[in-house]
């Protein structure tokens, strides 16, 4: 019998003017999970969730929510209503109503939901200090911060109460205190219950809120894991940069080299991967005008070892 999950997707598969965006991808959320999917411009992300949410029709594949134990679920797009029903999202943009205060773009979003008055009388203030934005009640999102305005959108994803949270890039664009208050909210749904698939481009992010990974590429996934497992089974532990002028001449100064695993050039900054660094620093003195940074190896190494470190265009 197959474990209960809240979205299974089994072989997804899209294509645009005959290129293959999404290829054969396979995710699964468990209750209580946050699923993270990371990847390049073009690497099918955004493609993915829109086809979950029954907005791209898939060219093959099998899209289940809420499976039980004895194998019942819902069919994406058969069940599209009964789904969406039970699922909240934030898409990149934000899509508030301008002509709307915060309180009034809840109330309006409770009624798509069948929502009584009462339900909403309760739910929506409840909400707004969710987000910190409990002073702003009757002020329009035009007149908030980009910050305010995320949160303004996770609030209203939250409305019908979902069991499956889908957000695409819910931090892109923000400052970095806006960011850290928006992470610190989606880390009390999770530790209230609530189930996440998160889309994003911050390997922090990625790392702090996500209890597993899917790696795509072209459309393909390369990777799946857990942060930490997956850092340890693709990378060296310990990752020594070196900048400054003279820097790339280590890339090939065999004092330096021999002490690193793998060896990698980006801008003015060389990458030395090792499992024993202290070899390595030891040998760098011998360049004094150097500056170095000696730190573990993290999730953005992963997805550069992974994906490269050539700019998409593309996506």
């Amino acid at each position: 019998m197959p474990a209960p999950a809240l979205l299974d997707v089994h072989d997804l598969a899209k294509s645009y003017a005959g290129a293959r965006v999404v290829d054969g991808v396979s995710l699964r959320i468990a209750p209580g999970e946050c699923l993270g999917v990371i990847g390049p411009n073009g690497a099918g992300k955004t493609t993915t969730l829109r086809a979950c949410l029954g907005l791209t029709a898939p060219d093959a594949g099998q899209i289940r929510y809420f499976v039980q134990a004895d194998g019942g679920a819902l069919e994406m797009p058969r069940d599209a209503l009964a789904i969406k029903a039970r699922l909240g999202v934030v898409a990149q943009f934000d899509s508030l109503d301008p002509d709307f205060t915060c309180a009034e773009n809840l109330f309006v979003f409770g009624r798509y939901f069948g929502l009584t008055r009462a339900q909403m009388a309760e739910r929506v203030p409840q909400l707004l200090h969710f987000a910190a934005l409990g002073h702003k009640a009757d002020v329009r999102p035009q007149e908030l911060s980009g910050g305010m305005r995320r949160r303004l959108s996770l609030a209203r994803a939250l409305i019908n109460n979902p069991d499956l949270l889908l957000l695409d890039e819910p931090t892109t664009g923000l400052d970095p205190q806006a960011r850290h208050l928006m992470w610190e909210r989606l880390q009390m749904l999770l530790t209230g219950g609530k189930s996440i698939l998160l889309t994003t481009h911050f390997m922090d992010e990625a790392e702090r809120l996500c209890h597993r990974l899917l790696v795509l590429d072209r459309g393909r996934k390369i990777a799946e894991g857990r942060p930490r497992e997956l850092i340890a089974e693709h990378l060296e532990p310990e990752v020594v940069e070196v900048y400054g002028q003279g820097a790339h001449a280590l890339a090939d100064a065999p004092d330096a080299i021999r002490h690193a695993e793998r060896v990698e050039k980006s801008g003015e900054t060389v990458f030395f991967y090792t499992r024993h660094a202290r070899p390595l620093l030891q040998a760098l003195e011998a360049w004094p005008q150097l500056r170095t940074l000696h730190r573990p190896a993290n999730l953005e190494d992963l997805f550069l070892k992974l994906t490269g470190r050539q700019i998409r265009e593309d996506g």
